[in-house]
């Protein structure tokens, strides 16, 4: 297993570093703009590996050199000059930054499944979904990934249940206008009622990463760990069920859109699309998101960004 970062900043780093402690690949590349940034982070991972169970050939590229990947993870982005109050203001820069990296990457790694870190995700993931020529399968988001896990890891507190033994998620857009679904929230089968206590809990979670961002400037080990999750479900082929951001021809009457529903993830990308029941509210929420979601699409994205 071949895995390539794109990308070598706080998040790439972290990714790469987590990958390394869990052996999850045979073959690790670091690829970025900057590559003296990128072979020092290889050389110190080298050293690493001295403290892990698995060895692995792991090297740095330039951007052009990465090739036959199974596994692409994207997270390169362009700095930001002044604090960020919303990850929609990196989209001009990184929709025309992903115009010239996908189609490259694409080319020179065929059979490659592409995960998308860089925000903001959705619209990126749309975009990733045009301009590759991949099948919408092996494109995915990491979407409302952290979001769902941050939300279960609060809500095992009031419960005092394990986080893995909670079924909550967190859907539609990575951002602020992402909704909790309730409505088919478990634990044990019982259910998780909506309620003023837990809807505090998701408000707590929905400013969550800028709070983190506020505090140090970047967020790198929770997206990290939820990057490893997805790529474990794909070297392992577990067939997993986790929320990420796909491109949806058609639901609900939401059409040519990208958010984040459960789906189940294997060595093929994407398998298969869960589509939970909403109640009238979540519908409506959906609904929103997508809306705005896709309105930023229209703004940002040239008409000849589309599937062909």
């Amino acid at each position: 297993m071949k895995i390539a970062i794109i990308g070598t900043g706080h998040v790439g780093s972290a990714i790469a570093y987590a990958l390394v402690l869990k052996g999850l690949c045979a073959h690790l590349v670091l690829a970025g703009r900057n590559l003296a940034k990128a072979q020092g982070d290889a050389l110190d991972l080298q050293h690493t590996l001295a403290f892990c169970e698995r060895s692995m050939i792991i090297e740095s590229a330039a951007l052009e050199e990465v090739a036959d990947s199974d596994i692409l993870v994207v997270t390169a982005s362009m700095p930001t000059s002044s604090p960020m109050s919303s990850r929609l203001e990196l989209g001009p820069a990184n929709v025309a930054l992903f115009r010239q990296l996908i189609p490259m990457l694409a080319r020179n790694n065929p059979n490659a499944i592409l995960l998308v870190i860089t925000n903001p995700v959705d619209i990126m993931t749309y975009l990733a979904t045009q301009i590759s020529g991949f099948p919408s399968a092996r494109i995915m988001g990491v979407g409302t990934l952290v979001d769902s896990a941050r939300f279960r890891s609060l809500l095992s507190l009031e419960e005092q249940i394990h986080p893995d033994d909670l079924r909550a998620y967190i859907l539609g857009e990575h951002g602020p206008n992402q909704f909790p679904l309730f409505s088919a929230a478990s634990a044990g089968s019982e259910h998780i009622d909506d309620n003023p206590a837990r809807r505090d809990i998701f408000n707590a979670v929905h400013s969550a990463g800028f709070d983190v961002y506020k505090a140090k400037g970047y967020t790198n080990y929770a997206i990290a760990a939820a990057a490893c999750e997805v790529i474990r479900a794909i070297v392992y082929d577990s067939r997993r069920t986790i929320p990420l951001s796909t491109y949806l021809d058609d639901w609900l009457g939401i059409q040519d859109n990208c958010f984040s529903i459960p789906v189940v993830v294997g060595r093929r990308g994407i398998i298969r699309h869960l589509h939970p029941d909403l109640d009238r509210s979540e519908k409506k929420a959906l609904e929103k998101a997508a809306r705005l979601i896709k309105d930023q699409i229209d703004r940002l994205l040239l008409p000849e960004d589309s599937l062909s």
